[in-house]
């Protein structure tokens, strides 16, 4: 079922009122759809027929007129509506059986035969993805389909059959928002307001709490952000990084956030610190573009800032709070010591980190276990179990330092009990470690990070 629109006639679905307003009369015949009411009207089809109505043209402008209103069909419906088409792209757009069962015998008569390869290679592809190429064609349609995928990332735990339409989605945007197609902007100040707010609503890593925070984040000359923006959608960072140029590797993130502290100037920097990093569309999850962005980034401070040597990370750990709590109810468990179990008794009471005395018993033990997180401790997958880490050692960083009590914010309590880690980006190595990382699963990491195992590990 579809909303229906308040005004005067109440049998027409909300979309359609603003598209018969911009519709051709020949758009409106191609979709043989008729103002009023009658015999002489034709009801609206369904998402799904309407998805099969466009893959059924050959002509580009009657494609888009359909692809216009299918896409403006999806944004209005509800929830069970969006549900059932999107159920239908899994069940009714897949291969053309007939097809590939044509395909795959001319293979067979003729093995060898590249062309008969490629034609069932052809005849394999779903053809949803066909359907989501054509959508792509109407204006705004990349924006709308992100959204879609948006919607159906919702959906795929209690609908694993989803899991084929979202491959699909995941193949195509991974072509379209290829690096090739992005652009590198500097975002500051003077950048559109339309801009800086969704730099507000998407920082994911350490909130903005109003416009002078951002403004601490953007104006001051020891302090810089990146996005990356796609053609087809120009006032929508992709994601974005926030840089802070210091004298030194910072081991909080406080000092870097506080709206009282003292800018230096660019030129005396020899560090530059990427404390945030921000994906903004969660249509596009499995698109990766960090390693790209943060690559890139380093580039364009190595040319406007010489003096600066040194790109790290200032990072959080979300994973570690949870891990550590399994750890302590698991009695089996041999990545945490009873000594360590003791000292962890004073994680459970709130506000421990203010008291000096207990932050300084607590400190030594959180280093241990978080060594052990990261260098020992893996999933059921045998991956490394923290996403943040995942994604840095992945692109060749070195885990380079452990900071207890570097969040002590509400929320960096509740994810990691404070802690927070230096990634290090060597440009001379990040090729080796990535590589390292990719086919032996070895973790680069520093000595100080090593030393911080419990004895008799390694």
């Amino acid at each position: 079922m579809r909303k229906t629109d308040p005004s005067p006639r109440p049998n027409r679905p909300a979309f359609l009122g603003d598209l018969f307003e911009s519709l051709t009369e020949r758009g409106r015949r191609l979709l043989g759809w008729r103002e009023g009411s009658g015999p002489e009207a034709i009801p609206v089809p369904d998402l799904a027929e309407l998805g099969q109505r466009l893959l059924s043209r050959r002509g580009e402008a009657s494609g888009v007129v359909i692809a216009r209103a299918l896409l403006a069909a999806f944004e209005d419906a509800d929830p069970a509506a969006r549900l059932a088409f999107l159920t239908a792209l899994a069940e009714s757009f897949g291969p053309d059986a007939k097809a590939v069962k044509t395909a795959l015998a001319a293979m067979q008569k003729a093995p060898e035969s590249i062309e008969a390869v490629e034609a069932l290679h052809a005849a394999a592809e779903p053809r949803r993805q066909e359907l989501l190429r054509r959508l792509n064609l109407a204006p705004g349609g990349t924006a709308a389909l992100v959204r879609m995928r948006e919607e159906l990332l919702r959906h795929l735990r209690s609908h694993p059959d989803l899991r084929r339409v979202d491959a699909d989605f995941a193949h195509l945007f991974g072509s379209w928002f290829n690096r090739g197609f992005l652009g590198l902007r500097h975002i500051d100040w003077n950048t559109p307001a339309s801009i800086l707010e969704k730099i507000i609503r998407y920082e994911a890593v350490h909130a903005i709490r109003n416009w002078d925070d951002l403004r601490n984040r953007l104006q001051p000359t020891d302090r810089r952000c990146y996005g990356f923006f796609h053609p087809q959608l120009v006032d929508e960072p992709l994601i974005f990084v926030e840089v802070a140029l210091t004298r030194a590797i910072p081991d909080n993130v406080g000092g870097l956030l506080d709206l009282a502290r003292q800018p230096i100037r660019a030129e005396e920097a020899d560090t530059a610190v990427f404390y945030s990093i921000s994906n903004t569309q969660r249509g596009l999850a499995g698109v990766s573009f960090g390693n790209f962005l943060i690559k890139q980034v380093v580039e364009e401070l190595k040319a406007e800032r010489p003096n600066i040597k040194t790109f790290v990370t200032l990072s959080p750990v979300p994973g570690f709070a949870a891990w550590l709590a399994a750890q302590r109810k698991d009695n089996s468990s041999d990545l945490i010591s009873a000594d360590q179990r003791l000292a962890f008794a004073a994680l459970d009471r709130p506000g421990w980190q203010t008291d000096p005395a207990t932050a300084e018993a607590l400190h030594a033990p959180l280093l241990a276990a978080a060594a052990t997180y990261f260098l020992r401790a893996r999933s059921a997958a045998k991956r490394v179990i923290d996403p943040v880490a995942r994604f840095h050692l992945g692109n060749g960083a070195r885990l380079e330092r452990l900071n207890h009590l570097g969040d002590v914010s509400a929320n960096g309590m509740a994810q990691s009990h404070g802690l927070m880690v230096n990634y290090l980006y060597d440009l001379g190595q990040i090729e080796a470690n990535h590589e390292a990382f990719a086919e032996r699963s070895h973790i680069a990491a520093s000595d100080s990070v090593k030393a911080a195992l419990p004895a008799g590990t390694s």
